[in-house]
């Protein structure tokens, strides 16, 4: 348990710290070989781990370039241009349509794409507004919060979703069925909490007017359009593929490539630029950090959990639920959650109570946001800040992160003992 503990911990240092540009997917793959070379796991584990993560990954990969596709024709400024012009000025109501933007994005898109491909636009846009830095730090929080709280309606809306309904073998119709009342809470939850904590820093009015038409930011109008319809039609396709069993990856990565394709012809974008550019570094991060999670397994971290979440099962529904989801998120804010969520599932097997497996998602989903380094769309979110010349300090996260997300977590995890 100590070695297998202190390759993790080596492995998430470095994937937080990044010295010298070191990518995240290096880090990981660096701590499975040692993980690997000193006996913690061996060969059959690997193939275990990539088994269980493959469909997550090449789904993440395809719903990211899909993202980045939509975001060179202007669909994504499009709709945050529009979200500011239906305000009408009024700063509450933008805060609101913001998160509505920001919820809808991270359903649809995933958490991660929310991060990498909204996060820049809204700050933009703010810019342009002359916002003060305050105002423009309390619109990026509550960005950053949705993004992950709002992650939760479908199975590709983020990766944790699809490791654990792959896992439990959790098909997509059930999975939303399941899922959508907590989603609803949560976002509405959010946006009340957020808004409470954050009132003192949204203006009353705010002249939209210093933005351009929504329209002026499209490449391509028609193009635009068509979006539109294919993702009615991806969408239709995902419930289509539930009914033969088939990988959501599939449709998530075989969708995107379709879209790219379409885009590329048209000469609205570039193919070989967005293929180059998607974040290949994830795969590597995905496979090798669950290597590296897979030897705290080993050494037996599952078979305390196991016993403790047996413990909770047996005082009710009510208790396990909110139990799991807690004990997840705490984990997820110390670990990270992607190996938290490996980690959680491996240990609710054998409990045959498939509840705790959508607490354990949401506790997975929500709990990150306690800390900076709980989720990878943290990382990514506040990687894009600073590139971009805004810097959120560790205590200043923490405490946000702390004062919104347990009253959060409690109510969207009682909504799924109830609904």
């Amino acid at each position: 348990m100590i070695i297998a503990s202190l390759i993790f911990l080596l492995t998430l240092v470095f994937v937080i710290w990044q010295p010298r540009g070191l990518q995240i997917g290096t880090s990981a793959l660096i701590g499975a070989f040692v993980a690997l070379i000193l006996g913690v796991v061996n060969f059959d584990d690997v193939l275990n781990v990539t088994n269980i993560v493959w469909d997550a990954t090449l789904a993440f990969i395809g719903i990211i370039i899909l993202s980045m596709v939509l975001d060179e024709i202007g669909f994504f400024e499009w709709c945050a241009i529009k979200m500011a012009k239906l305000s009408g000025g009024n700063g509450n109501l933008m805060f609101v349509y913001a998160l509505l933007l920001g919820a809808g994005v991270s359903a649809l898109f995933a958490n991660d794409g929310a991060a990498l491909i909204l996060t820049p636009i809204l700050l933009a846009k703010m810019r342009i507004l002359k916002l003060n830095a305050k105002t423009i730090i309390a619109f990026l929080l509550a960005g950053g919060f949705i993004s992950d709280s709002a992650s939760l309606p479908f199975v590709f809306s983020n990766l944790t979703n699809i490791v654990t309904a792959n896992y439990f073998n959790i098909g997509f119709g059930k999975y939303l069925g399941v899922m959508m009342m907590p989603f609803v809470t949560s976002v509405i939850i959010s946006i009340v909490i957020l808004w409470l904590v954050l009132k003192n820093d949204i203006p009353k009015t705010i002249d939209v007017g210093l933005l351009k038409n929504p329209d002026d930011a499209l490449k391509s109008k028609p193009l635009f359009y068509i979006s539109w319809i294919f993702l009615a039609l991806l969408l239709m396709a995902y419930f289509i593929g539930d009914a033969y069993h088939l990988p959501i990856s599939l449709f998530a990565l075989g969708g995107a490539l379709i879209f790219l394709g379409i885009s590329g012809i048209t000469k609205n974008v570039e193919p070989l630029h967005i293929i180059r550019t998607a974040p290949w570094q994830v795969v590597w991060f995905s496979i090798g950090l669950y290597i590296v999670v897979y030897g705290l397994k080993n050494a037996g971290l599952t078979d305390y959990l196991n016993i403790v979440l047996k413990e909770l099962s047996s005082k009710g529904d009510m208790v396990a639920i909110i139990g799991t989801g807690f004990i997840s998120a705490f984990l997820s804010a110390i670990m990270n959650n992607m190996p938290t969520i490996m980690i959680m599932d491996i240990s609710l097997h054998g409990i045959h109570n498939e509840s705790l497996a959508y607490a354990n998602i949401i506790g997975c989903n929500l709990g990150p946001k306690m800390t900076p380094f709980g989720s990878l769309a943290t990382l990514l979110w506040l990687h894009v800040l600073e590139k971009k010349g805004v810097k959120i300090g560790f205590w200043e996260y923490s405490k946000f992160g702390l004062m919104v997300t347990p009253p959060v977590l409690l109510v969207v995890l009682i909504s799924l003992y109830l609904f």
